[in-house]
């Protein structure tokens, strides 16, 4: 299964290579950092095998939070956010935001984190896993 992305203005391309949807685990974040990061109530990624996410156009310009530890990459022309990962699975996984693929809805979410953070007026996604915090 081949799934391609790219930023808004297109500078950025990408192409993510999985053997089923079921090697990406796709879920709604309602963490702070996520918030601020996406610019909206929640954060929406994918985790994928690093090995499996190739930019194919581009490069992008990268911002790490120190405080946290996650880098994130984007256009540094539109700005278009296009991935992030920690320092604990930067060689391994990378997180990938669903916007940003040119078809969304080949990776549904699987799940909720931060649950206890959502905005009061955001409903629970239904048959999916909830987490009140990242490990419960």
């Amino acid at each position: 299964m081949e799934l391609t992305g790219s930023c808004f203005c297109r500078r950025l391309a990408y192409k993510l290579e999985l053997d089923s949807p079921d090697d990406a685990r796709t879920s709604v974040c309602h963490c702070k950092n996520c918030k601020k990061a996406f610019g909206t109530t929640y954060g929406l990624t994918s985790k994928v095998a690093k090995d499996a996410f190739k930019y194919t156009k581009g490069t992008p310009k990268e911002f790490k939070d120190e405080a946290s530890g996650v880098t994130r990459e984007f256009c540094d022309h539109c700005g278009s956010y296009i991935l992030e990962y920690g320092e604990q699975v930067q060689q391994s996984f990378r997180y990938i935001c669903v916007g940003s693929l040119d078809d969304p809805e080949a990776l549904p979410p699987k799940g909720e984190f931060f649950c206890k953070s959502r905005a009061s007026w955001m409903p629970e996604i239904p048959n999916v896993f909830h987490k009140q915090e990242i490990k419960e």
